[in-house]
């Protein structure tokens, strides 16, 4: 296997190993409510701690990642992101819980930052697109994490015993892949380095965002909402309500395996078009559907539609070139994050007020921006110095 062959597989499982230690609380979140005695408007003010508390990270994260390096980064952070997760399981309150989120977001945004940031390095040293096929993996860990999630909860074990069992397994995973990493140097960039390390957003890191966010949220709403909107809209079995999250990552991880050679073939913004197309027609499908098998179906459609317009949108900052890599990831990520804050309690009120199809519903119009917006793709970056 040649170095760069290694390079690759090192960091695709790294990506896999993040979904892993991220993923399993999301299935478990409709039983945490029901232990909490939350309504969907409560639940959604408890799950604003995440974006809440990775927020005030995104400013100073190029200068942290820069500072100690990618891997010191995920090695002190992401077993944070296991060890919060299994104590929301265990929390006595709604505050508590949205204190332990807060933390999560924390570990994630940092953690989030780093492995784009590595991906995008690799790139670069290696002339290979790989952050596409990393995302791939990333789904996978998902869907493998929201499976286990579904077998356990038809099986009646408590979200407790589930997220601190795995916690210990996934750690160990993280050191096996990110210990042995070696350094890969920073992509080159055009800008001058200042000292002014604080990632502020430009304007192209802000039209970035415009496209990438309806796939953002519409990802972020079916990770968290997913399994209540089957709850909430049918009569079928706690281990069917599981399947809605596992229908979107089959079809998102798929996309994301094989979209590396489609973009190289027909270009990012006809992809991205032919996909928010696919997606916006999933979505359509969801929110009228009659049973329990056209939302699935819905949802594999919504999957297979965003696979990679999220991946698309911080490829597309990192290859800018008018600073470092890790600002402009960092920088579109805030942005992202900051329009995120406070999707979480728009979603809950609304599906409390007007039902859980309507919450979704509202992505629609974010998911014909990013058709429109899908021209920000094809932006050229200034020649390295």
């Amino acid at each position: 296997m040649t170095n760069d062959t290694w390079l690759r597989w090192r960091v695709i499982a790294l990506f896999f190993v993040h979904a892993l230690a991220l993923g399993a609380i999301h299935t478990r979140v409709p039983d945490i409510q029901l232990a909490l005695g939350l309504s969907e408007a409560q639940l959604g003010l408890v799950l604003i701690g995440q974006p809440l508390g990775g927020l005030g990270m995104f400013l100073f994260s190029s200068r942290i990642i820069e500072r100690f390096g990618t891997r010191a980064v995920l090695l002190v952070l992401l077993p944070l992101v296991c060890i919060t997760a299994a104590l929301i399981t265990v929390v006595p309150s709604a505050l508590a819980m949205f204190a332990l989120m807060a933390l999560n977001g924390v570990g994630f945004s940092l953690t989030n930052i780093a492995i784009n940031v590595e991906a995008d390095r690799i790139e670069a040293a290696t002339g290979m697109r790989v952050m596409n096929t990393c995302h791939g993996a990333w789904s996978v860990g998902f869907l493998a994490t929201s499976l286990l999630g579904v077998a356990l909860r038809g099986l009646h074990v408590s979200p407790a015993i589930h997220l601190w069992a795995l916690a210990p397994v996934v750690i160990a995973l993280l050191f096996a892949v990110v210990l042995p990493m070696p350094v890969t140097p920073p992509r080159p960039h055009a800008g001058e380095n200042t000292g002014k390390r604080l990632a502020w957003p430009t304007l192209a890191t802000m039209g970035l965002v415009a496209f990438g966010l309806g796939a953002g949220l519409t990802e972020g709403a079916a990770r968290a909402w997913s399994i209540i909107f089957l709850r909430d809209s049918f009569e079928v079995a706690a281990w069917i309500e599981s399947l809605a999250l596992p229908a979107l990552l089959v079809t998102m991880a798929l996309g994301r395996l094989v979209a590396d050679r489609w973009i190289d073939r027909f270009g990012p913004v006809r992809v991205a078009r032919v996909l928010a197309s696919i997606a916006m027609g999933g979505l359509m499908l969801l929110v009228l559907s009659p049973n329990a098998g056209f939302a699935l179906v819905g949802f594999a459609l919504v999957g297979f539609g965003i696979c990679v317009l999220y991946p698309l949108m911080l490829s597309a900052a990192a290859r800018l070139g008018d600073r470092p890599a890790s600002q402009n990831v960092a920088a579109t990520t805030l942005i992202f994050q900051f329009v995120n804050l406070g999707a979480p309690v728009l979603i809950g009120a609304v599906a409390q007020g007007l039902g859980i199809r309507m919450a979704f519903a509202m992505l629609l119009p974010l998911l014909v921006l990013t058709w429109l917006m899908a021209r920000k793709l094809s932006r050229p970056s200034p020649p390295a110095p």
